[in-house]
């Protein structure tokens, strides 16, 4: 039976708990509101920002107004020269013959060299090309343009500076590092007195400002002008290890390219531009060797392990080991030799990387890399152990161990590596498919990576910037590789 209930058990109707409950929620309603309203009043300028920050899909970026001599100039500059010597222009040669270099369907934006001494370094090229891309064909860019430095997150500085350094060296090698009689320093110059006298770089100091540095030497002259930007580099090879011959042979130590210029923190790691084709996963086939690598056998500084490499491969079973240049018939051999080899060996050259693992990368080769020092890009997104195998100088200098570690990985092993390297192979592609570089980039492209990596510097760069404001007059702090 169910239980009876009084009528008398009830002391309060209806409509007065109603009434009640309304006012209890109304009091907790208000105190909310004024409790939040505190908040945001209290909140600081730079909170605001960061949160921001945190919740923003794209990035900011005006481009300085830098002259065309500057960039796509200096294209036209390239292509001008009767022939360029050095080894691996062939094809840039033929371009010239065939006066095929100047791409008349997009406002004279000319195409960027095809010789691999360059074309690798051209992530320059690709940047600029998004940026300047019409607005209606740029949603599925990171980056937003804008039209005035006080809008923008970043200033884009539009120098080509690759190909700059490589103008010099292929017209007057001899004073690539003096100063006199050095068009590429005269550029340099040019380029750090047009930003400097900019309000945008004195308001920030140039922390704000990204420049595209991915060949080693370029901007050689003023890099400690600009050691507190954010430097697009390949790696940090060339920027803060002291050679030891050099200092050996007398010379001051202080003309070295110091660490203080460069770091994780504030700079961005980008790929080289892959020489290679593409090889879909669908395409692959059976690999019959084990280990391949091409390239020089003699390298300096960190890149000597290459030749004690050399020394102990190179007659080791279901191991090639071939001595060459990515030219015509160079890149076809490493075509090859890539798509048919299960591992592609990775050693340090003059510098910690090089376009080959990029290149063994679109090949699904299983990248061997040796280099201690080696940063890569896009770390944080991309995790590397999943289709590459690390392995120490110390250990890979074992005789027979490093042969004896491939071969111990199963083929289930290795077909997971190359699925997951599968996944990963967009991330370094430049090339949008549009002449001159103008037109939409792929969104999981690597010009939209290289965005999404400069957005996650923003925080650090308006530290940076708040930091310095609040120094007293006079006061020098020295600028460490971590706070600049």
């Amino acid at each position: 039976m169910a239980p009876k209930y009084s009528s008398k058990a009830s002391t309060c109707p209806v409509s007065t708990l109603f009434l009640s409950i309304s006012i209890i929620f109304a009091l907790l309603l208000s105190l909310f509101l004024l409790s939040s309203n505190h908040t945001s009043k209290s909140t600081s300028p730079l909170s605001c920002l960061m949160s921001t920050i945190a919740n923003s899909n794209s990035i900011n970026v005006y481009v300085s107004d830098l002259p065309r001599s500057l960039n796509y100039g200096l294209l036209d500059k390239y292509w001008s020269l009767s022939h360029d010597s050095r080894l691996g222009s062939d094809i840039d040669n033929q371009i010239r013959l065939a006066n095929s270099w100047n791409n008349i369907n997009n406002n004279s934006v000319p195409i960027y060299p095809e010789s691999p001494l360059i074309k690798q370094y051209s992530a320059e090229y690709w940047l600029l090309g998004d940026l300047i891309t019409p607005p209606e064909l740029r949603s599925g860019s990171f980056a937003k343009r804008v039209s005035a430095p006080e809008q923008a997150d970043v200033i884009f500085v539009p120098f080509f500076a690759t190909l700059s350094a490589e103008l010099q060296l292929g017209t007057a090698k001899g004073v690539f590092r003096k100063k006199v009689g050095n068009e590429d320093y005269v550029r340099q110059r040019e380029v750090l007195d047009f930003v400097k006298g900019s309000e945008a770089w004195k308001r920030s100091g140039g922390r704000d400002h990204v420049f595209v540095l991915t060949d080693p030497v370029a901007m050689f002259h003023v890099r400690e002008e600009i050691a507190p930007a954010v430097l697009l580099v390949v790696d940090f090879g060339g920027w803060y290890k002291i050679d030891s011959k050099a200092s050996s042979d007398g010379k001051n130590a202080s003309d070295m390219i110091q660490h203080t210029q460069v770091s994780l923190l504030k700079d961005v790691i980008v790929p080289y531009t892959h020489l290679l084709p593409k090889l879909h996963l669908s395409e692959d086939q059976k690999r019959q060797t084990l280990l391949y690598f091409k390239g020089a056998k003699h390298r300096h500084r960190g890149g000597m392990v290459r030749e004690k490499l050399w020394d102990l491969l190179t007659n080791e079973p279901g191991v090639t080991m071939e001595e060459g240049f990515p030219n015509a018939t160079g890149k076809e051999q490493s075509i090859k030799g890539m798509r048919s080899s299960e591992f592609c060996l990775h050693p340090a050259g003059d510098t910690p990387t090089s376009c080959r693992l990029f290149d063994a990368i679109q090949s699904l080769c299983i990248p061997v890399i040796i280099s201690d020092n080696i940063e890569l890009p896009f770390e944080g997104t991309i995790d590397y152990t999943e289709f590459s195998v690390f392995v120490a100088v110390s250990e890979a200098l074992q005789p027979n161990w490093l042969v004896n570690h491939l071969r111990s990985y199963t083929d289930v092993q290795k077909s997971k590596f190359r699925q997951n390297m599968a996944r990963v192979q967009s991330f370094f592609e430049f090339d949008n498919g549009y002449p001159g570089g103008i037109g939409p980039v792929p969104v999981d492209g690597a010009v939209n990576h290289i965005w999404r990596k400069v957005h996650e510097k923003l925080g650090m760069i308006k530290e940076a910037i708040v930091r310095e404001k609040r120094k007293p007059p006079n006061v020098s702090v020295p600028r460490r590789c971590h706070c600049t």
